[in-house]
């Protein structure tokens, strides 16, 4: 029988292979892609006009890109992993109003909310001992 317990004394570890792994997400899939790609900031900025803001998308997309990008590499370094851990909760916050509201419902938001609980997540837990400047 497999003794679970026995990874407890894993948690620092678990904690740097969740924060690698969500920042690698969203800076290769996410962030340094749409950055290096302007044409794609408005696109994104729309997102908080189902928040009730109708101006400066652009503005808004870039601000997005770069709190998925920075963020990111705040996750994986780890550097004020805190504050990037709220940019990036927030920043996937909006993304899953957007998501829901045009394309069909809460499902279609599961990604966005996933990656946000888990930013919540990390936000609460700190970046572990295997970080700059450890616990």
């Amino acid at each position: 029988m497999f003794r679970w317990g026995y990874l407890d004394r894993f948690q620092d570890f678990g904690l740097l292979v969740l924060r690698v792994g969500v920042g690698l997400i969203f800076l290769l899939l996410h962030g340094f892609p749409k950055l290096i790609d302007p044409s794609s900031w408005t696109g994104v900025g729309r997102a908080v006009s189902y928040l009730g803001i109708g101006f400066g998308y652009q503005v808004w997309g870039f601000a997005a890109i770069l709190s998925m990008t920075l963020g990111a590499l705040c996750l994986i370094q780890p550097f004020a992993h805190r504050p990037a851990a709220l940019a990036l909760t927030i920043t996937m916050g909006v993304a899953a109003i957007w998501r829901h509201y045009p394309f069909a419902g809460w499902s279609a938001s599961a990604y966005p909310l996933a990656m946000g609980v888990v930013c919540l997540g990390l936000l609460f837990t700190g970046p572990g001992k295997y970080s700059v400047g450890g616990r």
